[in-house]
């Protein structure tokens, strides 16, 4: 959701074809960056040797799952409050910053298991080039067809809760979820991107650019959590 100070910047929708696109480039230019710093932040983990234990412990029980995940869904909120502070630029880059490192630890164990237990060796490569396709298609589709996309804020929240409903079942039931929740949440992952994209191009200030990449960057790395679980079960069972 955008976080909107109307007393400062000027609506994305209604400012100048330049003030729009230097918005535009601020923003993707700050995606970059926050996809930058994850992979690094990624790699470090792996290669100091953290990965594997951060592994055990969100194997070791439910319990230890479940704490690592409300504590990411804390760190979740917080990040987007400060990135979307209206106080300093500075809070607004600790939101970001706090948000990738959230979700650099969140998903090394998962990088980790597909660059170790993947059948493919290429699904990692696989799973970022289809995440790029993926964003590049619907990043395209909301700035052709210049709709607001904001009808699908019921339905995001919606599927948010009965996502994490189906997470929390599987966690405390010791089911597994297989390719058709991971397919779904693929679909759902890109729903939210094209969301979080026609936000920022008819909701957001021109100078909100930190808080319009933060969502950007949520939904991406969403996309490409499932998109790699996808693949490992579609390998696996093969």
């Amino acid at each position: 959701m955008a976080y909107l100070d109307m007393n400062s910047g000027t609506l994305v929708a209604n400012a100048s074809e330049t003030e729009r696109a230097g918005f535009i480039r601020r923003t993707y230019l700050h995606l970059g960056g926050a996809i930058v710093a994850y992979a690094a932040l990624t790699t470090l983990l792996i290669q100091s040797g953290a990965a594997k234990p951060l592994m055990q412990l969100m194997q070791g029980s439910m319990w230890s799952w479940l704490i690592v995940l409300a504590m990411f869904m804390g760190a979740s909120y917080l990040a987007d409050k400060w990135a979307h502070s209206a106080i300093s630029k500075e809070m607004q880059y600790a939101g970001l910053g706090l948000y990738v490192a959230a979700f650099a630890v969140i998903s090394t164990p998962l990088i980790y298991g597909a660059l170790n237990f993947a059948p493919n060796p290429n699904v990692l490569p696989s799973a970022a080039l289809l995440t790029l396709m993926l964003a590049g298609g619907i990043t395209f589709t909301a700035f052709t067809t210049r709709k607001n996309f904001s009808f699908l804020a019921p339905f995001i929240t919606v599927g948010s809760f009965i996502a994490l409903g189906v997470i929390l079942a599987s966690i405390l039931f010791g089911f597994t979820l297989g390719l058709v929740f991971f397919g779904i949440m693929i679909v759902f992952a890109g729903a939210v991107m094209l969301y979080q994209t026609s936000q920022m191009i008819h909701e957001y200030h021109t100078d909100q650019h930190v808080g319009a990449s933060l969502g950007l960057f949520s939904s991406v790395g969403l996309m490409f959590w499932y998109i790699v679980q996808f693949l490992m079960s579609l390998t696996g069972n093969d």
